[in-house]
């Protein structure tokens, strides 16, 4: 049988107090030794009767009060479109952070340029269809790609990154953060955006 000094169990109890995570241990009275779930070590020796630190695994929730967000730029030259779309919407949603929460916009802005150079794999451009509606009767119209790219070449990557964001108040929210230009200007030169690369 092997049991920890009682020296060794209190620096592992007030080391394991002062951290910042608890972990959930269950004492075994007829071994003397406690189980850690979720832990590499499986098993480790305390003395019996010992009294383990117990308790929930705090969580850190982002508020939109303290919550500062950055500017990225990204050129779009000869980058895949999907590719480009789901690296914007991961920056968008702010799930590149730690502090990433579901329920708060945690969320980045994006500065996109020469987004008329993106690239599509394939028969792409050509077979992608774009619905949209009048709203007059018979007001049904679907574009080509090539045709979208000609006439709002913006719109193409936009609809793509709209598709990655949630469908919801907050996800509307996060897409209004995405500013997508023809070129290589923009005027958000006075937000310093950080060049931005994946």
């Amino acid at each position: 049988m092997i049991c920890l000094s009682e020296a060794l169990f209190q620096a592992y109890r007030i080391a394991l107090e002062r951290s910042f995570i608890k972990r959930f241990v269950a004492l075994d009275e007829n071994r003397g030794f406690c189980r850690m779930r979720g832990s590499a070590i499986h098993w480790f020796f305390v003395g019996i009767g010992a009294d383990m630190p117990t308790g929930r695994v705090p969580s850190y929730m982002a508020r939109k009060e303290t919550f500062h967000p950055q500017w990225h730029h990204v050129d779009a030259s000869d980058r895949v479109l999907g590719r480009l779309a789901v690296n914007i919407a991961t920056v968008l949603m702010g799930k590149h952070k730690p502090t990433y929460t579901p329920h708060v916009d945690t969320g980045d802005f994006v500065v996109v340029t020469n987004c008329e150079k993106v690239k599509l794999t394939g028969n792409k451009l050509a077979s992608m269809k774009y619905d949209r509606y009048t709203y007059y009767i018979g007001g049904f119209k679907s574009d080509s790609g090539e045709k979208v790219m000609e006439r709002h070449p913006d719109r193409i990557l936009r609809f793509a990154v709209k598709r990655m964001l949630p469908k919801s108040a907050m996800g509307r929210r996060m897409l209004d953060k995405l500013k997508i230009y023809a070129g290589d200007q923009h005027p958000h030169a006075a937000q310093q955006p950080q060049a931005w690369t994946y």
